[in-house]
């Protein structure tokens, strides 16, 4: 391809009432995002309104996939335990993960339908295909807020991450590392295209790189997966050479391992600048070891409780449009103006693992310098 990317494709649909995009955002987020000095944040109250339900609520929590590690890990309890707390552990949570089926998810969303849950968090294998159900549950009269991923269909409510944003920090982490050169030859790992929020990464990957780099190889990953990833990298090595990457943009860091492997078969002598994406724990220790150079760190507790918050306002009939539960809005391409929580990334480096995922409870430095990692853990002083 050898062509230089000069654009974007397609506009952003977030309407931001609260979030601003500027270059200061990037730097000052780590901080807004740190939960250490005060333990579990309170992403606000609501005014109270004539609450249609109790405390003795249910509601129903749907996952996409298993290979993600966050969701089970971090994103399901986190949630569990803030809905607890807001319902005096009166509530109950249903949960399915539908393991990257489409047709799956669709069947446990309307079983929870006719199980009557209170209110449905989903966050969608495919955001398109998953509208027919959320219909079905806006019929029965049961709201659906859509996580991480915008869903099509009468939503209530989303929260998500800046996910645009993300993409700017992946980009920007590269041509901060790289320098601003068409020289710089990179390959771009984008993710599926059943994910809405691949687009905005790629978007927003693409309005940092510009003409600051040249965009040799572009590729999407099925249902992000690894497997898929590493024979789209094994074709750009064999078109381009390994010694010809100068950097690879790796929207996740399932996608950044694959990537990362390949390269280390290919004999490269040191990887290039790899990017990703949710701080996975093997992703870290990439970092720590200098085969990965960055991943965005978004705050899974900030995500997870928000949603709980809003989930359980929206049940108990108090106002989320007007308040911190809702400071922005998002319009699909079936819904407009949907009331939303978009939560600032982090760019995770070596520099700042200790003030991130260490001080925010997500891994302690024992779990990140285990043997292999003790010597490079030992050099960035992480003890």
């Amino acid at each position: 391809m050898n062509a230089r990317k000069t654009s974007t494709t397609g506009t952003s649909r977030i309407r931001r009432t609260a979030l601003h995009r500027t270059a200061t955002a990037l730097a000052a987020s780590a901080a807004a995002v740190s939960l250490a000095a005060c333990g579990v944040v309170d992403v606000g109250s609501s005014a109270e309104a004539s609450p249609t339900k109790g405390d003795d609520i249910t509601v129903g929590v749907l996952f996409p996939d298993k290979e993600t590690k966050r969701y089970e890990q971090f994103d399901l309890p986190i949630m569990k335990k803030k809905i607890g707390e807001l319902t005096d552990n009166k509530a109950t949570v249903q949960y399915a993960n539908a393991d990257k089926d489409p047709e799956t998810q669709i069947e446990q969303l309307e079983r929870m339908v006719t199980d009557k849950v209170d209110i449905i968090v989903v966050d969608a294998v495919d955001a398109k295909s998953i509208a027919s159900a959320v219909e079905t549950a806006d019929k029965a009269g049961i709201p659906v807020i859509a996580y991480d991923r915008l869903a099509q269909g009468p939503i209530d409510g989303y929260v998500s991450f800046d996910n645009e944003l993300v993409g700017q920090v992946q980009g920007r982490s590269l041509v901060e590392k790289l320098g601003d050169s068409a020289a710089n030859k990179i390959v771009m790992m984008n993710g599926s295209t059943t994910d809405p929020n691949a687009a905005m990464f790629k978007e927003g990957a693409l309005s940092e790189l510009g003409d600051k780099v040249t965009i040799s190889e572009t590729y999407d990953t099925k249902d992000w997966d690894p497997v898929v990833a590493k024979a789209n990298m094994e074709e750009a090595v064999a078109k381009l050479g390994a010694g010809n990457i100068n950097a690879v943009y790796a929207a996740n860091d399932g996608i950044a391992g694959a990537v990362i492997d390949v390269l280390k078969t290919a004999g490269v002598s040191k990887v290039p600048p790899v990017t990703g994406q949710d701080a996975d724990l093997d992703a870290v220790q990439r970092i720590v070891a200098g085969d990965q150079y960055m991943t965005v760190y978004k705050s899974f507790p900030l995500e997870a409780n928000a949603a709980a918050e809003m989930a359980v306002a929206k049940v108990q009939g108090r106002s989320i449009e007007f308040d911190a539960l809702a400071k922005d809005s998002v319009d699909s391409p079936t819904t407009k103006k949907i009331p939303a929580q978009l939560v600032p990334p982090v760019a995770l480096t070596k520099k700042n693992i200790a003030d991130t995922v260490v001080a925010d409870g997500i891994y302690t430095v024992k779990q990140i310098c285990t043997a292999p990692y003790k010597a490079a853990c030992g050099a960035l002083k992480l003890n």
